[in-house]
């Protein structure tokens, strides 16, 4: 009966708003723990020849060593990949070598690019309904060693479809899709791009990033010999310093046979390489084991938009969170490209993808917001 009075007080619209995020509840989903390895660049950067199962493993060491908690005590864990085959074996037999307990169950969880939020918004669920007290989520994925043949075929009876065929799309399709679409243009896409790398680079100098970062020591294949040899990978190796909007102007379109090719190397976002780990748990039990409560999860919302324009999503998912949680746009703090509160001051965070400028800036424009909130 108390179970159900709890879960009742998280649907009165007193659960809502600003007063209620503020509010410290025994029942509360926090983050006690989210750290992630370097990013790197598929195919050519420091992962690229370390298999999904190797990063799923150095994920789970680096977890276990720097979350201060017993492994015993979680009581699930959800990773999100998208092209890992056999995926779910390789995942648990990744725990089980890190030093998860038989008794801890795992899951696979596939929802494309937002694979690894929906890893944290599943394991925040589970803790939130009452069915488990701790839970470890985390997202892997290398596209270094992973198949990517291109669109899948289609049964004729789908492809009749156009809405549905046109899920086969290649995402710098959709890309260039937004842009005609909703008129965002090459200059401003490459100005948008400009500050964004700048932003990278200033916090990657000012550390920032270190703290988030634990080195992963992965194998790396000498091209001549073969010889596989362990190697310790410490920064992303992506990020361009000294980037300009006039530097990335030059750069040629990636596709030209599709839209205005306004879409570069330069605009998108890299192919990358990588993993991340967040440890979620009731407040209750992060303060009884003693732990530093980094964030409060608040919500998530998802929605569905036409596959041809797939990035806009964020411009309908927004709205939906912040209904659900009670406050509108100007009470947010950070649009950082789920709805987190920071415990170490009343910080509420938006995340939105970035995988375009094109789609970020019309989701900006959309909301109204300005690129430097």
């Amino acid at each position: 009966m108390e179970r159900v009075k709890q879960l009742a007080a998280h649907l009165t619209s007193s659960s809502k708003g600003l007063p209620a995020l503020e509010r410290k509840s025994p029942d509360d989903v926090v983050i006690t723990f989210a750290m992630r390895s370097p990013l790197c660049k598929a195919k050519r950067g420091g992962f690229k020849d370390a298999r999904t199962d190797e990063l799923m493993l150095e994920m789970f060491k680096q977890t276990i060593a720097h979350s201060k908690i017993d492994p015993a005590l979680v009581g699930d864990i959800c990773i999100g990949t998208v092209l890992t085959p056999d995926a779910a074996y390789q995942a648990r037999a990744a725990a089980l070598t890190a030093g998860y307990p038989e008794s801890v169950p795992v899951q696979i969880i596939n929802r494309f690019c937002s694979s690894g939020l929906m890893a944290v918004t599943t394991i925040a669920n589970q803790i939130r309904s009452g069915q488990i007290e701790v839970g470890l989520a985390i997202g892997v994925e290398s596209m270094s060693n992973n198949p990517d043949n291109g669109a899948p075929s289609q049964s004729e009876l789908l492809a009749s479809n156009p809405a549905a065929k046109d899920c086969t799309q290649r995402m710098g399709w959709t890309s260039e899709n937004v842009a005609s679409d909703f008129e965002v243009s090459r200059k401003d896409q490459d100005e948008f791009a400009a500050i964004s790398f700048n932003r990278a680079e200033a916090a990657e100098k000012a550390g920032y990033f270190a703290r988030e970062i634990v080195p992963f020591t992965v194998f790396s294949k000498d091209a001549a010999t073969g010889e596989r040899t362990r190697v310790e990978i410490t920064k992303d190796d992506g990020i361009r310093y000294g980037t300009t909007a006039e530097g990335l102007s030059k750069i040629r379109a990636a596709f030209p046979q599709w839209g205005k090719a306004t879409t570069t190397g330069g605009n998108a976002s890299q192919i990358t390489d990588g993993a991340a780990s967040v440890l979620l748990m009731t407040r209750h039990k992060a303060e009884s084991l003693g732990l530093k409560i980094l964030a409060k999860h608040v919500s998530t919302a998802v929605t569905g938009v036409a596959p041809r324009i797939m990035g806009v999503g964020p411009v309908y998912a927004i709205p939906m969170v912040l209904q659900q949680a009670g406050i509108s746009q100007d009470e947010v703090d950070l649009f950082e490209v789920c709805c987190l509160q920071f415990e170490s001051q009343v910080l509420i965070v938006l995340q939105i993808n970035e995988a375009f400028a094109s789609q970020c800036l019309y989701t900006i424009r959309k909301l109204g917001r300005h690129p430097q909130r």
